[in-house]
Formats: C-alpha cells, structure tokens, sequence
C-alpha cells in the first residue's frame, strides 16, 4: 500500500495539472504497476467513508420506526454501492476512450480519477463530520455540498482537459460518463439492496 509520502506526491501531481500545468504528469506513474497501485487509494479513502456510513445509517435510521436498528450486513451493502460506484465509472470511461480510439488515454485518466478521489472523500468526510458535531449546521453543510459538487465538476474537467490535450469534446463526455453513472447507480442500488431511507 502506497505510504503517505508517496500519495503525497501523486496529489502534487494532480495540483499541478488542475493548474494547466504539464508537469504534473512527472508525478504520477501511468505504468501498468501504477494503475493497478492506484486501486489502493480506495484504502485511504475508508475513513472518510466511515464518517459518511454513519451519516446513512442515521438518515437511514430516522426515516424507520423507533424500535429499528441496522446490523452488519447494511455496511456490508454499503460497501457494495461504494465499490460499483469506483468502477462502473471508470469502466464507462474505457469504453468511451476505446470508441474514440483514445485507449491510450485510459491510464492517466485512471491514475488521475482515482488519486483524485482520495482529498475529495476527505471533504465530503470533513462536510458530513459537521452535522455530527453542529446539527444545526444542516442547511449550511447543503450549501457547501453543493459548492463542493460543482468544485468537483471543475477540478475533474481541468484534469481531464490535461489528459485529452483540450479536446473539449471527449473533456465533456468523459466529465458526464465519470459523474452521471455514479449518481444513477447510487441511488438505484440503494433501492434495490434495501438501504435508502424512504
């Protein structure tokens, strides 16, 4: 697992590239060893995920009956949704890529989008965390989910942007492919595995 230096350094990288800046390629290794490494940042982002499991499980809570409780297999669910939502987006992007005959692109953006993942977990841990300890902090917290969402929006398109060299085109497509799946899916697997606070 990829030690805190060097996520470090991969986070350099992608500053470097939000900023336009081509250097930034230097710092992040677009090797077959470096994608498959990239994968570990789904380990560093498990604290953040915690903060938010447990913001669900209250949302989840206050919408069921008084006596209701949750047991482990909700977390295990949980988890379910978390891991389709890395992947299924990422996949979706190959396939866009290959239709293109971009396929060589498919590394960076890998690299980048799953790197990319772990400082934007902690900000959203970070947002969820203030409900916990201010809850009369709830309409600010939304304000600021939906600044840090269109934050997201912007920061994966000037990485993007780097990686297709400005084809705005495909910096759009992949944009969409990256963020639309992950919000359908969310919320259908939530359904179906039984996990949505109705």
């Amino acid at each position: 697992m990829p030690g805190f230096r060097e996520v470090q350094y991969y986070l350099v990288g992608l500053w470097l590239l939000i900023r336009l800046d081509p250097r930034g390629f230097r710092y992040l290794d677009m090797s077959e060893r470096g994608v498959n490494r990239s994968f570990w940042a789904m380990a560093w982002c498990l604290p953040p995920m915690g903060i938010s499991w447990l913001w669900w499980r209250q949302a989840f809570l206050r919408a069921m009956p008084p006596e209701a409780d949750v047991d482990f297999p909700f977390y295990i669910r949980l988890s379910l949704v978390e891991v389709a939502n890395w992947f299924v987006p990422l996949v979706f992007a190959g396939l866009l890529l290959l239709a293109f005959r971009m396929g060589e692109r498919f590394a960076p953006v890998v690299v980048s989008i799953n790197w990319l993942g772990v400082p934007l977990s902690y900000i959203n841990g970070l947002l969820l965390a203030l409900v916990f300890f201010l809850p009369g902090s709830v309409g600010l917290v939304s304000l600021l989910l939906l600044a840090f969402m269109l934050a997201q929006v912007f920061v994966l398109a000037r990485i993007l942007r780097m990686i297709c060299h400005g084809h705005a085109l495909m910096v759009g497509a992949l944009t969409l492919v990256l963020l639309v799946p992950s919000m359908i899916l969310s919320e259908y697997l939530q359904h179906f595995l039984g996990i949505y606070p109705a």
